[in-house]
């Protein structure tokens, strides 16, 4: 591992080449809609449950949170399409292989597949381009792969760059290993896939149902708008409303975790 360490830190570029995928930067179209919509929820949270004008100070650190809120849901979800792009990519990776590639003109092989799969600039296309570069100034496949693994955090490459790395320094049969390893990855994706369409409706049922406790709150706003007024403009109503706020919030939160499965 650490052979693995001093290799990357010699060959990585400084021009930035290597994506981190701990970080996501925001375009201006992004960060517009996303304050807009931090905005909108701050107004509207304070519509139902303060109706005070001064509280709308405190739009700016929602607006924050929430922008770090959804960076790391982006975060998360560009894991998420890097490993099913990287199972495409071993898929092309094993046809090559069984062809009579060796592993690094597979990789060649393997970039004209994927620029027929996916656009210019997508993660796995600028990957294994830039794997495809270090390989023309002799940095092991393997060290390559496990650079990948260590970025990126995906459990599905961190398992292949982990057994390929093992395969290649030991002398093992590459061509058998992709093999299973490719068929092993792409079940479990396969796995993923299912277990998310089965959840995408309960997702939604959980939405509605959080969304009901603000919309009974808005119809007797609209519909009745002196029937709630005892709540606010008075700090025993603004003390009650706080209390149905948190409860409120923690049972979006609840419900969210509920139907957030990790596999």
């Amino acid at each position: 591992m650490k052979k693995t360490s001093s290799v990357k830190q010699e060959y990585r570029p400084r021009s930035g080449q290597c994506k981190d995928y701990d970080h996501y930067s925001f375009t201006q179209k992004e960060r517009l809609t996303f304050c807009s919509q931090a905005l909108a929820l701050y107004a509207g949270g304070n519509y139902l449950f303060y109706r005070n004008i001064w509280l709308m100070a405190g739009a700016l650190p929602f607006a924050l949170w929430y922008l770090r809120h959804k960076k790391q849901q982006l975060i998360r979800q560009r894991r998420r399409i890097l490993n099913e792009q990287f199972r495409d990519a071993l898929i092309s990776l094993n046809i090559a292989v069984q062809a009579g590639y060796s592993i690094e003109n597979a990789v060649t092989a393997c970039i004209q597949d994927l620029k027929q799969l996916y656009p210019t600039g997508s993660d796995i296309l600028d990957e294994f381009r830039y794997i495809e570069n270090q390989l023309f100034v002799s940095v092991p496949v393997e060290d390559l792969f496990m650079d990948l693994a260590e970025r990126s955090r995906v459990e599905d490459v961190e398992t292949f760059a982990a057994v390929f790395h093992t395969a290649k320094r030991t002398g093992g049969d590459m061509s058998t290993i992709i093999q299973n390893v490719t068929r092993m990855l792409s079940d479990k994706i396969d796995v993923k896939k299912e277990i998310q369409a089965t959840l995408a409706a309960k997702k939604y049922e959980q939405l509605i149902m959080s969304l009901m406790p603000a919309g009974i709150i808005l119809y007797l706003r609209l519909a009745s708008p002196g029937f709630l007024d005892v709540l606010y403009g008075n700090p025993l109503g603004a003390g009650i409303m706080s209390v149905c706020l948190c409860i409120y919030a923690f049972a979006w939160w609840i419900g969210v975790r509920i139907v957030d499965i990790n596999v």
